[in-house]
């Protein structure tokens, strides 16, 4: 199915760039421009700290994002992109590599965004927190299935995602994840703001299921209260309160913690802080694993302190080179240290646009434009 869907978006790229269709013969129908879009980030990682929950191991993979798309003919808010999410993993024999489509309907106002389809990850306002989806599964599933909303104003943000993970089948469990996520300013100048994140994740029985398997649930409240400190500080610290069942059980769990997070970006420096203390926020991860719990295993333990400390090399023109270390420190498991380099570059704008009525000479970051 997934090859199907993008051979199809391959051949609407293919009809996009038709003389027939710029010039809109046919049926009159002409498009105010034609969108093109690059995003490509490789990762190397050598992990160490002997735990049970992140073994010792070393990862190089990179994954590359093309598109191309068209805005319709109406105001060019309406846009149409077709493309593929392509993640690989670096190996001798080049295995494990996961090829998504990207095909999806993109409203984009000065304000309000609305997308449906294959959706990228990079439309959203805001990355989620580790507790909430690791930084693993975000860079491994960069395309989200079902709906976004966003919205972003004067007096704050918010965005709504409902992503379906998993179709039911004989071998898979039918999942899906709807997440909501905003934070509304208290002053004119937006130093303080209250919000947070609202999370609910389904996992569903196969088809057939077999005997013992059961319906689960795991929602999150993480109320939190930000407090913008300097240009390059931000602080914020809340709550957070899961709701777990296996209804094969009958009862819930409902564990919850304090978390506390630091953002500092100075110039080359970048610093991000995590700390969460409290019960173990994840009961059910030694049964059912990611498919459940969505966040970082690391958050299993009563106290778990995440540093990410980076040296920006090059940040320009969409390019960015980083070189860092992960710092993790949890109750009753070893020192953990991840050495890393990290590369993105993203890259887009405008082939052929009509008010001119030619190809673009210079192209603008279509990120810029989202």
């Amino acid at each position: 199915m997934i090859k199907r869907i993008t051979i199809l978006a391959l051949l609407a790229c293919c009809f996009i760039f038709s003389p027939s269709f710029r010039r809109g013969t046919g049926g009159g129908l002409a498009a105010q421009d034609v969108l093109w879009n690059v995003d490509f980030e490789t990762r190397f990682e050598n992990r160490e700290g002997g735990d049970d929950l992140t073994p010792d191991q070393t990862l190089l993979y990179l994954r590359l994002n093309p598109e191309l798309g068209v805005t319709l003919p109406a105001d060019g808010r309406h846009r149409l992109m077709g493309g593929v999410a392509w993640y690989q993993p670096i190996t001798d024999h080049g295995h494990g590599y996961k090829v998504l489509p990207a095909v999806y309907y993109h409203f984009a106002a000065e304000k309000t965004g609305l997308a449906l389809g294959f959706v990228p990850r990079r439309l959203l306002l805001e990355q989620l927190p580790s507790y909430l989806m690791s930084d693993s599964l975000q860079y491994c599933t960069p395309v989200l299935r079902g709906l976004m909303v966003t919205n972003r104003g004067r007096r704050g943000w918010l965005q709504a995602v409902l992503d379906w993970r998993q179709m039911q089948s004989e071998t898979r469990r039918e999942a899906f994840v709807a997440t909501v996520s905003g934070f509304v300013n208290l002053d004119a100048r937006g130093r303080w703001s209250i919000g947070g994140h609202a999370q609910y994740n389904h996992l569903a029985k196969r088809k057939n299921a077999p005997e013992g398997e059961c319906v689960n649930d795991d929602g999150t409240i993480n109320p939190m209260l930000r407090w913008q400190a300097l240009p390059g500080l931000r602080v914020q610290a809340g709550a957070i309160i899961q709701l777990q069942r296996a209804r094969d059980e009958g009862k819930w769990y409902a564990p919850c913690g304090a978390v506390l997070s630091a953002n500092f970006r100075h110039r080359w420096i970048s610093i991000d802080e995590q700390l969460c203390a409290g019960m173990n926020i994840f009961p059910l991860y030694n049964r059912y694993g990611p498919e459940l719990n969505l966040g970082d295993p690391y958050f299993c333990t009563k106290f778990y302190s995440r540093t990410d400390a980076y040296a920006v090399l090059f940040d320009r023109k969409g390019l960015d080179v980083r070189l860092g270390v992960t710092l993790h420190a949890s109750q009753g498991r070893p020192f953990g240290w991840w050495q890393a380099i990290k590369v993105s570059y993203n890259i887009g704008g405008a082939l052929y646009r009509k008010s001119s009525g030619q190809a673009a000479a210079h192209s603008t970051p279509l990120s810029d434009k989202l």
